[in-house]
């Protein structure tokens, strides 16, 4: 009987982990099942370009795994019974259907995070989503000149997104809100070249101020001042999908799913998580954060993990760490800073058209490898350990 893989979400995390399994087991000893709610892959990073008005290449997902033996399912999750292990899916004509698994790979992600200001739902744009980009894109276009954009957060997400909308329609008025100060945690030649991009960008920025409330055509700031804001983007950080919390999986109070180094629940055995979607502890023991970095060498463990754990052979545990920030600045700018393994800056950062480009190829480089997943060789073969076969092992390729 061939061992049923389910992948939960075709994200970066999602669509790596489908297509590493692929390499790695053979299609006559398991079944590979990748559920997205969206037929096409969405390059998340470049969501930012999508709102500013920029066209995005479409990558069919059925297109990109077709001969790989993944079996692609559209269709919204829309429950996950970790106890009867199956789950539950809504397709496109509004039919329910369940899928059971012997071994589920949760990669569902995360959205915005209104962090419970009131107004946010209702008044704010979000890019963490497609239809979400989409929604700002028409709303920007709509904008007549001298109209101002407010761009709330000030982590990697809003400098990305104020500077590509800044330099789309230079005819708004566009700035920023952040907690903190702005690039506080760059090295200060990050922090300098930050600074310099955002003044010739003419990018009004509100410091040390929090929002506490948004309306239509304003916000309001912890110290009392109204803001005003045609349009209100939030990126104050991002909240992991629901349906981990309706399971028996032990959850983290930030509602993502507890995992061990190999990214395999610590309650549920048969489940991993990865991406946004698991809590996992990276170089000092400091939980993993969110984000493309994080979640494709999570992906890489997990499906190097389920392999040899289903091979006989030996469970690879390669710590994931960080080596860069890359966050562009518009098409012509951009700012690597590089960090220590577990995620601190050091001196060292490149800047300018250097590092636009730089950033780029990084984009390019995981939709690639996201496109082409039987085309890129396996990180490590699993070794065979005899003492630890499992019940039901399955033969790996020649």
């Amino acid at each position: 009987m061939q061992h049923r893989i389910v992948v939960l979400g075709a994200g970066y995390t999602g669509a790596t982990a489908a297509g590493r399994l692929a390499r790695r087991l053979r299609p006559e000893d398991v079944t590979i099942t990748l559920v997205n709610a969206e037929p096409d892959f969405v390059e998340r990073v470049r969501l930012h370009q999508l709102a500013a008005g920029q066209s995005l290449t479409r990558r069919p997902l059925a297109g990109m795994f077709a001969g790989t033996g993944v079996d692609v399912t559209v269709g919204r999750v829309t429950g996950v019974d970790v106890d009867r292990r199956m789950v539950t899916v809504l397709d496109a004509d509004d039919g329910t259907r369940e899928l059971p698994y012997d071994t589920l790979v949760y990669a569902l992600g995360s959205g915005r995070n209104d962090q419970g200001v009131p107004g946010v739902a209702e008044h704010a744009h979000e890019i963490a989503s497609r239809p979400g980009a989409l929604r700002l894109r028409e709303r920007l276009a709509g904008l007549a000149a001298g109209q101002p954009v407010l761009v709330v957060g000030g982590g990697l997400t809003g400098l990305e997104a104020a500077t590509e909308i800044a330099e789309a329609r230079p005819d708004l008025d566009v700035a920023l809100a952040a907690r903190a100060g702005l690039g506080d945690w760059l090295s200060p030649k990050g922090r300098r070249h930050l600074r310099k991009v955002f003044d010739r960008l003419g990018i009004t920025v509100h410091e040390h101020t929090e929002v506490t409330a948004v309306e239509a055509g304003r916000v309001t700031t912890a110290d009392g001042r109204a803001v005003p804001a045609a349009v209100t983007v939030w990126t104050t950080g991002f909240a992991v999908h629901p349906i981990a919390k309706a399971t028996s999986l032990e959850i983290a109070g930030t509602g993502q799913i507890v995992v061990d180094r190999t990214m395999r629940s610590v309650s549920h055995p048969d489940v991993y998580a990865i991406g946004d979607a698991a809590l996992a502890m990276g170089p000092g023991n400091k939980p993993l954060r969110m984000s493309c970095a994080s979640g494709v060498p999570s992906a890489w463990q997990a499906a190097d993990a389920i392999a040899a754990r289903l091979t006989g052979a030996r469970v690879p545990t390669v710590p994931v760490r960080y080596f860069n920030q890359c966050i562009s600045l518009g098409r012509r700018e951009g700012l690597i800073q590089y960090v220590t393994a577990d995620d601190r800056a050091v001196r060292a950062a490149l800047t300018g058209r250097t590092a636009a480009l730089y950033k780029e190829l990084v984009c390019k480089g995981a939709a690639w490898g996201v496109a082409h997943p039987t085309l890129l060789p396996a990180r490590r073969r699993p070794v065979v350990r005899r003492q630890e076969a499992p019940a039901a092992a399955v033969r790996t390729p020649a």
